[in-house]
C-alpha cells in the first residue's frame, strides 16, 4: 500500500475516534511496525501544519489526536455560542501543579502540602477533566489517588508530564521566601 493510502486511513482513524489513539493500536490497524507507523503519522502532522488548515494532530504520551488550531477558537465560539469556559483560580492552579508533579497523590498529601481542605478543588478538577481518579492506594482506608488526564496535557500544551518544567532549589526557596514575606504582610495589615 502507498504513503498516501495509510496517511488517509491514520487520517479517518484519528478524525473518527475524537479523542487519542495509541501508536501501537494505529500500527496494528495499519499491520505496519511502530517505527513505520510513527513516520506517517509524522509526515502527515507536518502536512497539515504546512497546508494551513484549521485541524492539527497532537501527540499526547505516546497516543495522537486529531484537534483543533488554537487560531480558530475565535470561530468556534462565534459556532457554538460560547462554550462554557472553565476558570482555574489560584487554588485550582495550586492543587492542579501539586498533582502534576506528585502524582499519584492523595487529597491527604495535597492538603498536607497546603495546609488547607482540597475537596472543592479537587473536585473541581475532575469536572473540568483536567484530575482523574487513578486507583487507591494501598494503606489503612484505601484512599483515592489522583493524576492529570489527557486534557490536563492538551490545555497546557505538552506531550507528557516529563515536558513540566522544572525549577531549580534556588527558584524553590526564593518562592518559600515570597511566599513568607506575603504572609507577614497580610498578618501585618
Amino acid at each position: 500500500m502507498e504513503e498516501k493510502k495509510y496517511e488517509a486511513i491514520v487520517e479517518a482513524i484519528l478524525f473518527t475516534m475524537g479523542e487519542s489513539v495509541e501508536l501501537e493500536r494505529i500500527a496494528k490497524t495499519l499491520e505496519l511496525d511502530t517505527e513505520r507507523t510513527k513516520k506517517i503519522i509524522e509526515h502527515l502532522m507536518q502536512r497539515y501544519e504546512d497546508d494551513g488548515v484549521g485541524v492539527k494532530i497532537m501527540e499526547l504520551d505516546g497516543s495522537y489526536q486529531m484537534c483543533t488550531k488554537g487560531e480558530m477558537y475565535e470561530y468556534l465560539v462565534k459556532i457554538a455560542k460560547q462554550p462554557k469556559k472553565h476558570v482555574l483560580t489560584d487554588v485550582l492552579l495550586e492543587t492542579l501543579s501539586i498533582i502534576a508533579y506528585k502524582q499519584p497523590i492523595t487529597k491527604a498529601e495535597i492538603e498536607k502540602i497546603r495546609g488547607v481542605s482540597c475537596d472543592h478543588a479537587v473536585n473541581k478538577l475532575v469536572e473540568y477533566n483536567l484530575v482523574c481518579e487513578l486507583g487507591r492506594l494501598d494503606a489503612p482506608g484505601r484512599p483515592l489517588l489522583f493524576g492529570t488526564t489527557e486534557e490536563f496535557l492538551r490545555s497546557f500544551g505538552v506531550q507528557s508530564i516529563d515536558e513540566l518544567p522544572v525549577l531549580s532549589p534556588v527558584q524553590v526557596e526564593e518562592f518559600k521566601q515570597e511566599a513568607e514575606a506575603e504572609m507577614h504582610m497580610k498578618l501585618d495589615i
